[in-house]
């Protein structure tokens, strides 16, 4: 069993969540929101840094999957969400954990089959593949909904060598 700890990472609130893979199945484990408020910007970095490495030290992941920055239409927006991501960043590399990093596009292509899905989609995809009994927040679900990309993208690597190994063994 395999545990992933997915982040979307935010300015005022960071969304995480924990599944397990077992097997061909992911299991969730937990997930939540750090909200930072509207304190003063430094200060809401390092309450994203301390409260991931709680989550971190709570849930022991093996695996970290991050949303990466994508450029909207307000430039300070994307800078401060930069610096969130940074702080998210900086949190699970103090623990020794490799991070992978997948675009919002992916993700929602992993997790609903559209790279164009909206946050109802993801929701609703998210409590049907880890068979919650609600819809999580659409923060923590958009963070389950990274481990999940992460699984997927694993498990499709994961086929993808197996078929080049039989592949090169007809040759």
């Amino acid at each position: 069993m395999s545990r992933i700890l997915g982040i979307d990472p935010g300015s005022r609130i960071t969304g995480f969540g924990i599944i397990e893979r077992a097997g061909t199945r992911s299991v969730y484990v937990a997930s939540g929101c750090i909200r930072v408020g509207d304190g003063e910007f430094n200060g809401r970095l390092k309450s994203i840094f301390d409260e991931l490495r709680e989550v971190v030290a709570a849930y022991r992941p093996e695996h970290v999957a991050i949303e990466r920055v994508f450029m909207a239409r307000n430039p300070d927006s994307a800078l401060k969400l930069g610096h969130a991501r940074g702080a998210a960043l900086c949190a699970v590399l103090m623990e020794g954990l490799t991070v992978s990093e997948y675009t919002p596009a992916e993700i929602k292509q992993a997790t609903v089959g559209s790279g164009r899905a909206g946050k109802e989609q993801v929701q609703h995809m998210v409590q049907a593949l880890l068979k919650l009994p609600a819809a999580p927040q659409a923060d923590a679900a958009d963070a389950l909904a990274v481990a999940l990309c992460h699984v997927h993208t694993a498990q499709t690597l994961g086929h993808l060598a197996v078929a080049q190994q039989m592949a090169g063994r007809r040759r």
